[in-house]
């Protein structure tokens, strides 16, 4: 005889709440994988239960608070790494700005974003992977390049300009925020040298960080 006391067991719906309350933001795979089908979390939205911010990710409704900008681009693109002004602004070594930037590998998917305020950068095999760490934001594990690398990121982001577009404002850029990672101690001469060798840029920004070296 089955006990009447029992409770009943949790339905998809219910699964799907816990799993929004406990992550926060949630990936339309995310819950597949918990097995909650596409299909309840369509009904669930026409409920009004859930909303969805992008493509596939989701968050329960009536949540006032926009969600945290490196957050919700973690979410939109799973296998990047949060870069350039994004990863500056994060480390305190800039201000934030209304547009995330985030990083892909060479051979990964370009996601189709509808939202303005991210944009992808396309990484080389040899420099994707290197110099991130996994910080938590909220509830979201997000990987954010480290302040050295993001400098020798910068550098090479700057090469490139210079060759193309004939202008040296990137590299302006790259020297000032170098300058002042190594004045708060946020990096190194030393760490950022070998993320520029690592990734091949060593030999064009040499004089321009010793320049940076010998003005602090």
């Amino acid at each position: 005889m089955v006990d009447s006391m029992m409770k009943p067991a949790a339905t998809q719906q219910d699964r799907a709440i816990a799993l929004l309350e406990s992550r926060g933001l949630v990936r339309l795979s995310e819950f597949v994988a918990e097995g909650i089908t596409a299909a309840t979390i369509s009904r669930m939205e026409k409920k009004g239960a859930v909303m969805q911010l992008g493509r596939g990710l989701y968050q329960l409704s009536g949540i006032c608070e926009e969600p945290n900008p490196l957050a919700f681009a973690a979410k939109l693109v799973p296998n990047g790494i949060i870069c350039h002004a994004s990863a500056l602004a994060f480390h305190g070594l800039a201000e934030a700005r209304p547009i995330t930037w985030i990083g892909i590998g060479p051979r990964e998917w370009r996601p189709r974003l509808t939202q303005r305020t991210i944009q992808v950068a396309r990484y080389s095999p040899k420099a994707f992977d290197l110099g991130w760490k996994t910080h938590q934001i909220g509830s979201v594990p997000v990987k954010i390049y480290e302040p050295a690398k993001t400098i020798a990121d910068l550098f090479q982001s700057a090469r490139h300009q210079q060759i193309f577009y004939e202008t040296k404002t990137g590299i302006t850029e790259a020297m000032k925020h170098a300058k002042e990672a190594m004045r708060q101690r946020k990096a190194t001469k030393a760490t950022i040298t070998r993320y520029a060798d690592q990734i091949g840029i060593l030999k064009f920004m040499e004089p321009y960080l010793e320049a940076v070296t010998v003005d602090a």
